[in-house]
């Protein structure tokens, strides 16, 4: 098992399109996840090809990476697989995913496969019930062959910790794969799985799509619903969202994720799931706002800003329109806002593990200092910090 402790918290310098370990490649593999559905529903491909293939791929790889934890028994998948087949050959799909190997993160709910959330508190903890997002995937036709690492309680910007160890990046497997979605993007762009899973506090699924060169998304809050269990009223900073190695795959997946789910109040009604999105649309009534470095108050490597903007003259070029934002709000007290309301909601997350002194010192130091600043919170702290937060929004 590889070590705990990262030897890199950097992401990695090589942005070729490829990674290294993927110079020779299943044909199979080099499908995105939407073309091997069309694939697999044309029955040009069967779901245990797709299956083997992609074990084959994890099998040699994941020892080196280190993205997928709790791998679910081989010949238990190959025969989900087959199954998959049988009902494609009697003329029934479960939906876009169907038979499409996943992992699913590892904070995320998975009946009869282990659900760590990176914590050896948690180590052998098997649920007995899907999240409504592992319910989603497997309706859909998806087979989970595992977890992808995360840190502990995904809690990081870098994923490692003391259960699996350290995930590496896709191109160099000794540089940081981000976090806290860092298991999903480097198995992603490793092509040990085809589409994967996200979640987001403030950039947990976005800066390891970055880090691996795959794109990440975060919706809207309440477009994908979390639960059945806990806190379904006070915790509206996380989110659930798709990574995938093309926009199409992007989308697909979303399509599955989202919709309405009585469970979750707050989730927001439309036309999903199942719905695919339309990607050819005119984007022109598009309005992109670009804040840029909040006009000097955030330090950015040298030519970073410069590369944004060639990106947005891209997007202008497609019909976009782009402008300049000048932040209204006080970026400094934005941030401290944040932090009162991260701190509060993960101390309530962490609240059993810490009122027992023996889990509590199992804890690693940075949720421990977190939870020990969001118990230190008085009421007004939280309720001073949300029309603060209303502001930021309004703008």
């Amino acid at each position: 098992m590889p070590s705990a402790e990262p030897p890199e918290h950097r992401a990695a310098g090589n942005r070729a399109s490829e990674p290294k370990a993927l110079m020779t490649l299943d044909p199979i593999l080099s499908l995105s996840a939407a073309e091997l559905s069309r694939r697999i529903h044309a029955r040009e491909v069967s779901c245990r090809e797709a299956m083997q293939a992609y074990l084959a791929q994890v099998d040699r790889l994941n020892p080196v990476f280190n993205a997928i934890v709790s791998r679910v028994d081989a010949g238990l998948l190959l025969d989900q697989a087959d199954d998959r087949d049988a009902e494609m050959a009697a003329g029934r799909s479960c939906g876009w995913l169907h038979g499409i190997p996943m992992a699913v993160k590892d904070v995320c709910n998975t009946r009869g496969i282990t659900t760590t959330m990176g914590s050896p508190i948690h180590a052998n903890r098997v649920p007995d019930f899907d999240d409504i997002q592992s319910e989603r995937l497997k309706a859909a036709g998806a087979i989970f062959i595992g977890k992808t690492n995360t840190p502990e309680f995904g809690l990081g910007s870098n994923t490692y910790n003391p259960v699996f160890g350290f995930t590496g990046n896709a191109y160099h497997a000794g540089y940081t794969a981000g976090g806290s979605s860092g298991g999903a993007a480097s198995a992603l762009a490793l092509r040990m799985v085809p589409v994967a899973d996200g979640s987001d506090m403030m950039g947990s699924l976005r800066n390891p799509a970055g880090y691996n060169n795959v794109f990440g998304f975060r919706p809207s809050q309440g477009r994908v619903p979390h639960g059945p269990l806990g806190d379904q009223w006070v915790n509206q900073l996380t989110t659930a969202g798709p990574m995938g190695r093309t926009v199409e795959d992007l989308a697909m997946l979303l399509s599955v994720q989202a919709g309405r789910d009585e469970r979750a109040p707050l989730s927001l009604p439309g036309s999903w799931p199942g719905e695919a999105l339309d990607l050819d649309g005119d984007l022109g009534p598009v309005r992109i706002g670009w804040l840029g470095d909040l006009c000097g108050h955030l330090a950015v490597e040298p030519g970073i800003l410069e590369r944004c903007a060639e990106a947005l003259g891209l997007l202008r070029d497609a019909g976009c329109i782009t402008e300049s934002v000048v932040p209204l709000f006080d970026p400094a007290a934005t941030w401290q806002t944040w932090l009162t309301l991260r701190r509060w909601l993960v101390a309530g997350r962490l609240r059993a593990e810490w009122n027992d002194p023996a889990q509590r010192a199992r804890l690693k130091p940075e949720a421990q200092w977190e939870a020990s600043r969001g118990n230190s919170l008085q009421a007004v702290d939280v309720l001073d910090a949300s029309p603060e937060r209303t502001r930021f929004y309004h703008q």
